[in-house]
């Protein structure tokens, strides 16, 4: 056998979004990217990953500046593709202030979003993720204190599913099978008490690599 094997598929992937996509409170600093790249170049995938998350980012940030980060990354000859996770601090409390992004304005940044970039490249769209809500947001620099509420993300969740459905871009909803899962609020708390740790960003990393619509961008190859 050669080594190093020949490679099945070479691309370069940017990964747009916030704390979640940064890996923020992994002890490791893979996040659920680092791992899932990590598990396609054991399958000779070669992977380049540029991540672009960004903690504390709503679709107002995002959508202002994907364009330019994606544009430095992924040159017209590249096997470029796009992978979206937002939301969660759209619909996040300002404790004093109300919703950071109320619904109506995030479906309408998100829906803008993601037909622009999926007329460019190849996207996939990831939707929120749980947070543990029953215990105070940790306030670790000074500003403002946030709150949290699932059943609000559930709302944002369900939007961001049919404007996809709509738009034809496919959506993995995380949220609904890790609210099932009695392990999530436990990992939560094992991060940076919001974010999980490691090894709930690899239980998030398992739940992608198994989606079809990801697997398709390699088992194709």
């Amino acid at each position: 056998m050669s080594w190093p094997p020949a490679r099945r598929s070479l691309s370069r992937i940017c990964f747009l979004g916030d704390a979640f996509v940064t890996g923020a409170g992994d002890e490791e600093a893979l996040g659920w990217v680092g791992r899932l790249a990590r598990h396609e170049w054991r399958g000779n995938h070669d992977i380049t990953i540029y991540n672009l998350g960004i903690r504390g980012n709503s679709t107002r940030d995002i959508g202002a500046r994907w364009r330019e980060e994606v544009a430095r990354r992924l040159p017209p000859a590249a096997n470029g593709r796009l992978v979206f996770m937002f939301g969660g601090n759209d619909a996040k409390e300002v404790v004093g202030k109300g919703i950071e992004v109320p619904i109506e304005e995030s479906a309408a940044n998100a829906e803008a979003l993601m037909r622009e970039a999926s007329s460019l490249l190849p996207t996939l769209w990831i939707g929120l993720i749980p947070m543990n809500d029953t215990k105070p947001y940790p306030q670790l620099l000074a500003g403002p204190r946030f709150a949290f509420s699932n059943a609000r993300q559930a709302e944002y969740n369900e939007r961001y599913a049919r404007i996809a459905e709509r738009i034809g871009v496919p959506f993995l909803d995380l949220h609904t099978p890790l609210m099932r899962d009695r392990r999530w609020q436990d990992l939560t708390q094992a991060g940076d008490g919001s974010n999980p740790a490691g090894e709930g960003y690899q239980l998030i990393a398992d739940m992608i690599a198994a989606w079809p619509a990801w697997r398709a961008w390699f088992d194709r190859a």
